[in-house]
């Protein structure tokens, strides 16, 4: 590698915006997040779960799809 090229590599501090502080490696001396794995609703078990059944409920009915056709 060619010296003085390269950015420094220091200990950062990663703030989110939930208040939680993460320490570890970057070329940046401090960095601010909006969400992090602490807060994310993935991670938390709070994720919303969408349910599609109603929708496709509602197009059959629209098209009256309801019918099975056999095409055999």
């Amino acid at each position: 590698m060619k010296k003085e090229i390269h950015p420094k590599y220091e200990q950062t501090t990663i703030t989110c915006s939930c208040g939680n502080v993460i320490k570890t490696g970057s070329t940046k001396k401090e960095q601010k997040i909006e969400i992090c794995s602490a807060c994310h609703p993935f991670f938390t078990g709070k994720q919303r779960i969408v349910d599609a059944a109603g929708r496709v409920e509602k197009f059959k009915r629209k098209y009256n799809l309801d019918q099975k056709t056999d095409a055999q």
